[in-house]
């Protein structure tokens, strides 16, 4: 959370002129930071032990002294209020910025991918009323909403204030229904926040804390760490910026306590990037100087002013070389002590990646780490950036957490708040099947199959669940049940309860449970019972079939006389006699019960070969006469959705049913062919009358009300077709 600035001592011109192209003698390089803060106390040294290795090494600057001018901006109001992490500080408003340090930016969507993860939908944000804490509180919230979830209570507190305000803001916090905190305050006076929470009883089971990468600091700058501080923090989960052990970062560490003015007992993130980006800019500077460029500084003439300012802005001076100076920094590349530097498309540095840390006991341990590239990890970002990026849900992982309490178990994140407000249920007030759902003159107020499901599903529960139900609509028709889920997803219900179907739309706004009932469109036509009668075992075939059946019988009998009588004795006798085994013959192989046997080749091949249509006209005949004694038959030509929807008979529908929107938008049926019912007995009156009497030729509705009429009609009506759209009901809530 430092500015570097580069200026040198070079020539000062009115103009754009150059100046010599000599090496200067000393380049000034200005650092702003506060002085008297953790982050601060330890990125000193390391600026510091950055100068001097540059000025003891020849092969950078070329004898050109690197000199620093810091200056403390003292945790100013105007000075130095957004760090150098604020994710909204961009190249794109600031052309001569460079990050070389991680942006919050990246935090920010580590914590909602953590959030993700664990199944949680709501967080209070805890954090320092200031810059730096509402730029990363604002870039946590747009992180969330693209996971569908979101920040319920924003608690912000001055960055002076004191313990009570703090308690007070935290009693406030503590009524509210997430159970979820994050906590993005400043390291000095983060610990307050938990202090202050464990003697709220805020840190036991069921609650849990994330805390952005000041927590880490905390821990890292106070080695070997703080018992009573440590006591405060078990179970939390916090963030540090991940920089790979390395040659070069081993080699700083090991110098670190020789160097002077050092305060911090451990070497924390920032320090490694403090350093590099001094390194940076010295490496710049060399190719910069060895590509002829020189420190010459001109007056900006709209900076001068006829009247005396006390800003006195004509004493400054712009840099003639930034332009190229600012193009060699993005270019350069090394291998520095936090790892890689090099910059990204938008002036970042590339490969942002954090470490997720457990306080447990007198430590921390690594559950797994977050990277730009692959989302959540148990693999070190460094071996997957080699790899293709994958942030599908399988590959989501994190080793095990200790929460809050002790406990393994993750926390549900919610509760009911302190201040009894039940949850609000939407209940749609039904005019049609009110065995589903309806309307109930006693408590709780509502009734029917689904409201008996949800009663069963709450009483699983281990805890106690205020609700209310709230009927929507008037009971006259059906309710929009579109409506109904719109009205969830802006808050006006906690959820909803009902015959509500799943639909694509739907769960773009809102979450809908499991199925609890499988559901689906279906067709319905009227059908008419055929009357058995003596004559009956004629039906399966037409006069013209049974002609032709009998002249073939006789025929082929005729054919097997002409080719066994001359060689087969069976076949011979009186003419009568010869006449009367023709039709017993051909009539007893329709049972296969003929006792003649066939001696010619020819006779055999045609008695296989009519035996074989013997077998063909059985089996049909016996299929026809079975249809026709048990089956029912369809009083229209509608066998399925295809012929209704090809055909231009009315078709009616159920008042506020989706069959409006699938036939009318997806399979195109006219407007004017939809008839809206609503209820049970307008189905039977639009059915019987027909399309040709103001009625329908179909009905077309979803699978369970169907069943539910049909249980009701005596077998009057039935299903046509196979179920399509296939889907199911469930409860809807944000």
């Amino acid at each position: 959370m430092f500015v570097i600035v580069v200026g040198g001592k070079g020539q000062i011109s009115n103009n754009a002129s150059t100046s010599a192209s000599s090496r200067p003698k000393s380049v000034d390089i200005g650092v702003l930071f506060t002085f008297n803060s953790i982050i601060g106390r330890a990125v000193r040294p390391a600026i510091e032990a950055a100068v001097d290795d540059i000025n003891s090494n020849p092969s950078i600057l070329n004898g050109t002294k690197l000199n620093i001018i810091v200056h403390d901006t003292n945790c100013s109001g105007y000075i130095g209020t957004i760090g150098a992490t604020d994710p909204f500080l961009s190249s794109l408003q600031y052309p001569f910025f460079l990050r070389t340090i991680q942006s919050d930016y990246f935090q920010m969507n580590a914590i909602a991918d953590l959030i993700e993860h664990f199944g949680w939908k709501d967080v209070v944000a805890i954090y320092v009323d200031n810059d730096y804490g509402r730029s990363g509180i604002s870039a946590l919230g747009d992180a969330l909403a693209k996971r569908r979830a979101k920040i319920s209570f924003k608690a912000a507190f001055a960055p002076d204030a004191s313990r009570t305000v703090i308690n007070d803001l935290l009693v406030q916090v503590s009524m509210m229904q997430s159970q979820v905190y994050v906590v993005h305050v400043n390291p000095d006076s983060g610990l307050t926040i938990f202090s202050v929470a464990k003697s709220l009883e805020m840190m036991k089971s069921g609650f849990v804390w994330i805390a952005t990468n000041w927590l880490a600091t905390v821990i890292d700058t106070s080695e070997p760490a703080n018992p009573v501080n440590m006591d405060l923090l078990q179970g939390v989960l916090t963030f540090r910026h991940h920089i790979a052990y390395s040659k070069e970062r081993q080699t700083l560490e090991s110098r670190w306590k020789g160097f002077k003015s050092v305060e911090s007992k451990g070497v924390i993130s920032y320090a490694l990037y403090a350093y590099d980006s001094v390194m940076l800019a010295a490496y710049a500077l060399e190719t910069f100087f060895n590509q002829g460029g020189n420190l010459s500084f001109w007056s900006d003439p709209k900076l001068n002013s006829k009247t005396q300012s006390a800003l006195n802005l004509s004493s400054l001076r712009v840099f003639q070389g930034g332009e190229k100076l600012n193009q060699i920094l993005l270019a350069t590349k090394f291998t520095g002590v936090s790892g890689e530097i090099q910059f990204d498309s938008d002036k970042n540095i590339a490969r942002p990646a954090l470490d997720i840390l457990n306080i447990v006991g007198s430590g921390s341990n690594k559950i797994g780490y977050w990277s730009n590239h692959s989302g959540l990890s148990v693999i070190a970002p460094e071996i997957l950036y080699q790899k293709s990026a994958n942030k599908s849900d399988s590959s989501q992982k994190l080793n095990g957490v200790i929460w809050p309490g002790q406990t393994s178990n993750v926390p549900r994140g919610w509760r009911f708040p302190n201040n009894g407000k039940p949850l609000l249920i939407g209940v749609p007030n039904r005019a049609s099947y009110k065995d589903f759902v309806g309307k109930d003159n006693d408590p709780p107020g509502a009734e029917g199959f689904c409201i008996d499901v949800f009663e069963a599903a709450i009483r699983l529960l281990s805890y106690d669940v205020p609700r209310k139900y709230v009927l929507y609509g008037d009971g006259l028709r059906n309710p929009n049940y579109d409506n109904l889920v719109y009205a969830v997803s802006q808050n006006k219900f906690d959820a909803a309860v009902g015959d509500i179907i799943i639909t694509t739309g739907r769960t773009r706004i809102v979450d809908f449970t499991q199925p609890y009932v499988e559901s689906g469109l279906v067709v319905v036509v009227p059908v008419r019972k055929v009357q058995s009668s003596a004559w009956a075992f004629l039906k399966p075939f037409t006069v013209q079939m049974w002609c032709v059946t009998a002249a073939f019988f006789v025929f082929v009998g005729a054919v097997v006389w002409i080719l066994e009588h001359r060689v087969n004795t069976e076949f011979r006798g009186q003419p009568s006699q010869q006449l009367i085994t023709i039709f017993w013959f051909s009539f007893s192989t329709m049972f296969f019960s003929h006792r003649e046997n066939t001696v010619s080749t020819l006779g055999r091949f045609v008695l296989i070969i009519w035996l074989f249509v013997v077998l063909i006209i059985n089996s049909s005949y016996t299929a026809s006469l079975t249809s026709i004694l048990t089956v029912q038959q369809l009083s229209s030509r509608i066998d399925g959705i295809d012929t209704l929807i090809s055909s231009n008979e009315p078709i009616g529908i159920q008042d506020g049913s989706i069959a409006y929107d699938y036939l009318v938008k997806e399979l195109n049926v006219a407007i004017s062919r939809i008839k809206l019912l609503k209820n049970q007995q307008d189905y039977v009156d639009a059915l019987r009358r027909g399309p040709n009497n103001g009625g329908v030729a179909a009905i077309v509705d979803e699978l369970p009300y169907v069943k539910l009429f049909l249980s009701y009609t005596n077998c009057e009506f039935q299903i046509v077709g196979q179920v399509f759209t296939k889907s199911g009901w469930g409860f809807v809530s944000t």
